[in-house]
């Protein structure tokens, strides 16, 4: 504030103060469309007990700007969808503590969950496993090893239905 300014508040004519122009303009510079995007943002429970696979797929997610969420067993990812409450779900089978069948199956069987998405993501590849994910009720079945855009591409299928 500029001595000119201060005496006019000490004798009572009014002075305007002015917010820093780069704070202004950061305000001023988001589009509501901009306020949409980041309001949007799909948040993703992945369910791997295998760290190596949590971490690039991730990653990969991360890059294509989702929110990650992650758990490394059956029992946690239950846990997990039901307080983070995700967009969709990459659920592994063989899990400790619970499997992935079962924590299908009991989030499908919820109202509150059952309309989450969930890809089952499993180095289970033989048909009686892919007839078993249909009947807990996964949405799609993707096996290990894999190919990134294959799950993208599956993601944001289920996701903008």
């Amino acid at each position: 504030m500029s001595p000119r300014q201060k005496d006019n508040l000490l004798d009572g004519t009014s002075a305007t103060v002015h917010t820093d122009t780069a704070q202004r303009m950061s305000i001023q510079d988001k589009s509501p469309s901009d306020e949409k995007a980041e309001k949007e943002t799909k948040r993703i429970l992945i369910v791997d007990d295998e760290d190596g696979i949590v971490k690039l797929v991730k990653m990969y997610l991360e890059h294509h700007d989702y929110e990650v969420i992650t758990a490394s067993d059956g029992q946690e990812g239950l846990e997990r969808a039901k307080t983070e409450k995700p967009d969709l779900i990459v659920l592994d089978l063989m899990l400790p503590k619970i499997d992935g069948y079962k924590v299908c199956g009991l989030l499908k069987r919820d109202t509150r969950y059952a309309k989450t998405p969930v890809i089952l993501f499993t180095a289970k590849a033989q048909e009686k496993d892919v007839k078993l994910g249909e009947e807990v009720g996964a949405d799609a079945y993707i096996t290990k090893p894999f190919e990134p855009e294959v799950l993208l591409s599956k993601i944001k299928e289920l996701i903008n239905q």
